[in-house]
């Protein structure tokens, strides 16, 4: 199974997304205080990274 660089680009765009979608949830449901507000800026960051990476997917 060869993978190209948009492949794993691809990969990694789709397990931030996940993992933001994750954090973001965990901060809202698990954690309601102040902690929350972490895990919810570190899953926004995730999606954020995301969308760089979808962005660049064409361009390495």
């Amino acid at each position: 199974m060869g993978m190209n660089k948009n492949t794993v680009l691809g990969w990694a765009t789709f397990l931030m997304v996940i993992m933001g979608l994750v954090l973001i949830g965990l901060g809202a449901y698990r954690y309601a205080d102040v902690a929350g507000w972490g895990f919810a800026t570190v899953g926004f960051g995730f999606l954020l990274n995301a969308w760089v990476f979808n962005a660049l997917k064409g361009r390495v």
